[in-house]
């Protein structure tokens, strides 16, 4: 996919707030079959920015980071969502091993933390989305990497996305 000024958006998270609505306005555009990774060093707000996607989503609980569980899922209406954190990772056959590729499906919103320890076992990415500590905020870098997360993309750019 040609990368054009629709497939990238970028800016300054000032706190811990601006973080969880970056991660609220996202959801308002992403639906099931998307897999979205998220790239950054412990710390630079992943787990953040996706309790504030998960809530804009309607769910009401706690959102922890799935380090030790590896995959947190939640099931809200309409699709369910899987939240990845594969930092514990040692070999990219742990991906096959523990049968994860069966959770992408047309119905699902897949998140991965720390994708790359996976290798080449994942599917490509629709939205990949980079943290970075930047004084006392974050920066970030989201990039759409198919059609899917090029059409999600545009409708955050809309005014209507914001409605």
């Amino acid at each position: 996919m040609a990368m054009d000024d629709t497939s990238l958006r970028q800016g300054f998270l000032a706190d811990e707030s601006a973080t969880l609505q970056l991660g609220a306005t996202l959801a308002a555009v992403l639906h099931g079959g998307i897999q979205l990774q998220l790239h950054g060093d412990l710390g630079a707000g992943k787990t953040t920015f996706t309790r504030g996607l998960l809530q804009a989503l309607g769910h009401a609980g706690r959102v922890k980071s799935p380090t030790y569980t590896l995959v947190e899922s939640y099931s809200l209406p309409p699709l369910m969502v899987h939240h990845f954190d594969l930092y514990r990772f040692t070999d990219p056959d742990e991906w096959h091993d523990a049968g994860f590729g069966d959770y992408f499906a047309a119905d699902t919103l897949c998140i991965v933390e720390w994708p790359d320890k996976a290798g080449d076992c994942l599917p490509p990415p629709d939205l990949v989305l980079e943290l970075s500590v930047c004084d006392a905020g974050r920066n970030y870098r989201l990039q759409a990497f198919s059609e899917t997360g090029h059409q999600c993309l545009s409708r955050l750019a809309t005014p209507a996305a914001a409605s």
